[in-house]
């Protein structure tokens, strides 16, 4: 399973490593220390708490980030992946965004896509493509 520390679970939520280190100070989202010492958060609890922040209204952003599409992409974290025979439905929540998107079983797989990996959702037009980290 895949952990990320404070700074990229902030970045991952659209919020300032202060906002992320409050909420994890407050219980809000379980951390727990590497050997070195460093915080992290686990991916599936992260990919959770992402999905219940956005259903929340967003959160405390002091970033001063912008929401636009500023090249159509939009870094997050799989938060769902509805698997078929053939296709696939992936989710991920980028801060207050949640994307969507329909490919190939296949695709999904030759990624390694899982709840609470890194991934980026890109959009052309009506397409939301799905790029590993």
């Amino acid at each position: 399973m895949q952990s990320y520390t404070i700074g990229q679970a902030a970045r991952l939520l659209g919020v300032s490593p202060d906002t992320a280190r409050r909420w994890a100070d407050a219980g809000r989202v379980a951390t727990h220390r590497d050997e070195a010492g460093r915080r992290l958060v686990d991916g599936k609890d992260l990919a959770a708490f992402s999905v219940e922040l956005a259903k929340a209204g967003g959160g405390e952003d002091d970033t001063g980030t912008s929401y636009t599409s500023v090249r159509n992409a939009f870094p997050g974290i799989v938060t769902a992946i509805k698997l078929g025979d053939v296709a696939a439905q992936v989710e991920i929540q980028a801060g207050p965004h949640r994307l969507v998107s329909l490919l190939t079983r296949e695709a999904v797989e030759e990624l390694g896509l899982e709840v609470g990996m890194e991934a980026t959702a890109r959009v052309k037009s009506t397409n939301v493509h799905i790029d590993r980290v």
